[in-house]
């Protein structure tokens, strides 16, 4: 009697976009090369020990950073002759074991997978401690075939979208912020202009199909969008305070301690007035 040979896996390019992440990128990479043994990284000119951190075992371009979905969507292209399926990744999103063999399983089934793009938890991290209540831990599109997916043109918030439905895996990427406060509210205000000038009616996608669709009944990102255009329905600065009440009453973030709090009010207050503000100051007009 003859043994059947198991097939072996589709191969996956995993892309990881790097700025200055010499503190996280070894652990995100250690990870990943589970799934692509040469991560392919887009630096955009670090000037820590990234790429040292980075080592031999990837496969390095620098590319200057213009915007998110104008370098996802570049890297996208890059690999796409190289591999029927790619994995997304940020420089601080470590995959957990069970992700991991997640994605594993859809790979050896290959062309007989049964959905064409994939869902994985996001989740959140703030001041070195993992956030169980007060944190988003949204679910995001990474993993998809080649030619199946495209990360949509917005200023703010970006999403990988894909024409096929999704479906989500089990394990979670782990989002270990490790930039220092001062670092992460420069980030968060410059964030606060680009979702002010996309509310205020930033560039659109080139078509409906290149961008995610607010859907009540969609899945976890559609319905997400839709409740934050609902959001947006309520009135500037009562809704960012309506919106830390949730998060640090009603979903538990006093739970997560200390680190719970400051997120809680730093990103779902502080951020979220920011927006709100600017866009006050921009329909006002600069003052007389």
């Amino acid at each position: 009697m003859t043994l059947q040979a198991h097939a072996e896996p589709a191969r996956c390019r995993v892309v990881v976009l790097t700025f200055n992440c010499e503190g996280i990128i070894a652990e995100t990479l250690a990870q990943a090369r589970r799934i692509d043994p040469r991560p392919f990284v887009v630096d955009s000119y670090s000037k820590d020990a990234t790429l040292e951190q980075v080592g031999a075992q990837a496969e390095v371009v620098q590319r200057p950073f213009s915007n998110y979905a104008e370098q996802r969507n570049w890297a996208i292209g890059q690999v796409a002759a190289s591999a029927p399926w790619q994995l997304h990744l940020d420089a601080d999103e470590v995959l957990d074991d069970e992700a991991v063999a997640a994605i594993q399983q859809v790979l050896q089934q290959g062309a007989a997978a049964s959905h064409q793009a994939y869902l994985l938890r996001r989740v959140d991290y703030f001041m070195g401690k993992r956030l169980r209540h007060s944190g988003l831990n949204p679910w995001h599109l990474r993993l998809f075939r080649s030619g199946q997916g495209a990360c949509e043109q917005r200023l703010y918030d970006q999403h990988f979208v894909s024409p096929h439905p999704t479906r989500r895996l089990a394990g979670c990427m782990h989002d270990k912020n490790a930039l220092m406060l001062g670092d992460w509210t420069a980030r968060h205000n410059r964030w606060s202009d680009l979702e002010a000038a996309e509310l205020l009616g930033g560039p659109a996608a080139a078509a409906a199909g290149d961008s995610l669709q607010p859907r009540l009944l969609g899945d976890a990102r559609q319905r997400t969008r839709w409740l934050k255009a609902l959001y947006y329905r309520l009135p500037g600065g009562l809704r960012a305070a309506a919106y830390f009440v949730y998060r640090y009453v009603f979903r538990l973030g006093f739970l997560d301690g200390r680190e719970g709090f400051y997120f809680a009010f730093l990103q779902g207050l502080w951020f979220r007035l920011l927006v709100d503000a600017k866009l006050h100051e921009a329909r006002r007009g600069p003052p007389r």
